[in-house]
């Protein structure tokens, strides 16, 4: 059983995924840890995430002990982390871990759930359920901003705003699977809802 979960950053996306993942005692995978590790190591060694050779490098060498890092909770490593996977190289080599991850769940659970951008259009186009979590971008950096907030890091809310517009519209016309729903994804849009309703949706479908 693979449930493939898509959208926008500060969607809800992480949070219903790594639910539905727990309920149903899945293996659960945040895609975006894996370029948010890439980017953050390539800001490690004071290089440019669109640096080709420096991304590359990175993604070769990268190790899944660092995907619990606290530092890529942090924006830096998300706006690095949507830069690295601009560069088709760095997503062919990423790639192969996730659809392994999605075929072979560890700990021999029975399914797995992965969430990104990508992941019912690139990454698991036969996955069994597909859903395109979004929310207008407007209540998704309110959100950002007050999780930010929340973890004692400055934050401002217009600013929090056009990072994320930004963001969208990289993440949107990227030539190398762009952020788009699968044409055969259940659109849940969490503007007006709360994760207890985003769930109860999502589980109705799944059952």
């Amino acid at each position: 059983m693979i449930i493939a979960v898509d959208g926008p950053a500060a969607s809800g996306k992480g949070t219903l995924a790594r639910r539905i993942a727990a309920h149903f005692e899945y293996a659960y995978l945040d895609t975006g840890k894996i370029y948010r590790a890439v980017g953050q190591s390539v800001l490690n060694l004071g290089e440019d995430p669109e640096n080709l050779e420096a991304a590359l490098r990175a993604a070769r060498e990268l190790d899944p002990s660092e995907l619990g890092n606290p530092d890529l909770e942090r924006d830096s490593a998300a706006i690095a982390a949507s830069k690295v996977a601009t560069l088709k190289p760095v997503r062919a080599v990423l790639l192969d871990f996730q659809k392994s991850f999605a075929v072979s769940p560890p700990g021999g659970a029975k399914g797995a759930v992965l969430d990104g951008r990508d992941i019912g259009t690139v990454v698991c186009p036969d996955a069994n359920v597909k859903l395109f979590v979004t929310a207008d971008v407007e209540e998704r950096a309110r959100r950002r901003h007050k999780e930010l907030l929340d973890k004692g890091e400055p934050s401002i809310y217009p600013r929090v705003l056009e990072a994320l517009k930004d963001r969208d519209a990289r993440d949107s016309s990227r030539s190398a699977a762009p952020l788009k729903a699968a044409a055969d994804a259940i659109l849940i849009d969490t503007t007006l809802m709360d994760p207890d309703e985003a769930f109860a949706k999502a589980l109705g479908y799944i059952q």
